[in-house]
């Protein structure tokens, strides 16, 4: 959690092909809207105009998978710049409770791991393009990756972005993509919360809301009527 910052909650989903990451964010945000939380869901890249582009740019034209992998770390930093001055921040600074479908972490494990680029040099940009800013809880869905992209595959497989896209890619590939995200979890276990992406659905959403809701305690927070609240009561969904 941000030492410098008491307004507002920033939630990441982090994830590698078919671990659920849609689902339970669309969950964890219902649960916090019913509590009447002033809630915005977004992605990356994506969540503004530039973003969007961006995200059709690299993800929905298979041409764009023989870019250089540097150009998509510039591509998807400068979204991102974008994304926290637009939207993020703002949020944030009006006590908003921000839940984004990737941030950082995606970074270093796609272009980083995954294509080979220097985790630090990745980390410089990073910290450039958010502006310092980083996620009060990051909940990383774990799943073996042959199975991830499986479902993957099965569920949209007339969807470029699923079915090809980024799961383009071989399974080496996906395993040094897998291997980055629990590496990082492991180096920020007090921000990150790994979770069993085979366990049943409601489980996982319990135990991210329990996580939440501790984090959420005595903060100051904006509900949907644009009063603040303070505190935020402990279990339940």
């Amino acid at each position: 959690m941000s030492a410098d910052r008491r307004k507002g909650l920033f939630i990441v989903f982090e994830g590698a092909e078919g671990t659920g990451k849609t689902t339970q964010t669309q969950l964890l945000s219902e649960s916090l809207r019913r509590r009447g939380l002033d809630v915005d869901v977004t992605r990356e890249p994506g969540g503004t105009p530039l973003g969007e582009q961006v995200r059709r740019l690299l993800l929905n034209q298979q041409e764009m998978q023989t870019i250089d992998p540097r150009v998509q770390v510039l591509m998807v930093s400068a979204a991102r710049a974008q994304h926290v001055s637009e939207r993020i921040r703002p949020k944030l600074d009006q006590g908003g409770v921000v839940i984004c479908d990737r941030f950082t972490g995606s970074t270093q494990a796609y272009q980083g791991a995954g294509f080979r680029i220097s985790r630090r040099d990745i980390e410089r940009i990073g910290e450039f393009s958010t502006d310092g800013l980083h996620p009060d809880l990051t909940v990383l869905l774990d799943l073996d990756v042959q199975d991830g992209l499986k479902r993957s595959l099965s569920d949209r497989d007339t969807d470029w972005e699923k079915a090809g896209g980024i799961n383009w890619h071989g399974i080496d590939f996906h395993e040094r993509v897998r291997e980055s995200f629990l590496s990082q979890a492991r180096d920020n276990m007090d921000q990150w919360l790994v979770a069993d992406a085979t366990a049943p659905v409601t489980t996982i959403a319990s135990d991210i809301l329990d996580r939440v809701s501790m984090l959420i305690e005595g903060r100051e927070l904006s509900q949907a009527n644009g009063l603040v609240q303070r505190s935020f009561p402990m279990g339940g969904t």
